[in-house]
């Protein structure tokens, strides 16, 4: 398989998506609130998670890179850069299930991480779910150390 690692292009909007809703099925807030109280504003939880996407390509393009494996996009990861911190962030992060545990989401944090370090990055952030068992295990493996861990709560405004 010959992957390559580039920069996103508007054309790849709807593949990450897609890739998206594939690789995010079962670690995700939004999904976890679609399980308790259903599909909210008639958007589904893939929906919401999929306007993060659009934020982070319209946000930081040229740090928003694509892994292709024989010519079709597989994986992407999403970054930004806070110039006055120095702390970017990996905001979204996905390879398509298919296509996991070959090293392509290896090959992109790579990427993502060369990109923030031109930058003039000195420190990433990035997050994970609790239940998000693949990434709790990869993330340390690649030098990252866990600083914190939050719960998300979330009330119905309406009495229904």
């Amino acid at each position: 398989m010959n992957v390559r690692i580039r920069r996103f292009r508007e054309e790849d909007r709807e593949r990450l998506k897609e890739i998206t809703r594939e690789a995010f099925d079962g670690v995700s807030i939004d999904q976890n609130i679609e399980r308790l109280f259903g599909v909210i504003a008639g958007m589904r939880w893939y929906e919401r998670k999929w306007r993060d996407i659009d934020a982070d390509c319209d946000a930081n393009p040229e740090g928003v890179f694509v892994a292709e494996a024989d010519g079709e996009v597989v994986g992407y990861i999403t970054t930004r850069i806070d110039r006055q911190t120095r702390i970017g962030r990996i905001m979204n992060f996905a390879v398509s299930p298919r296509h996991q545990r070959k090293g392509i989401g290896s090959k992109l944090l790579e990427r993502a991480l060369e990109y923030l370090r031109e930058e003039g990055m000195e420190f990433v952030r990035i997050e994970t779910l609790e239940q998000n068992e693949v990434c709790k295990k990869f993330y340390p493996k690649l030098g990252f150390r866990e600083v914190a861990r939050q719960i998300h709560y979330i009330m119905p405004l309406r009495g229904d």
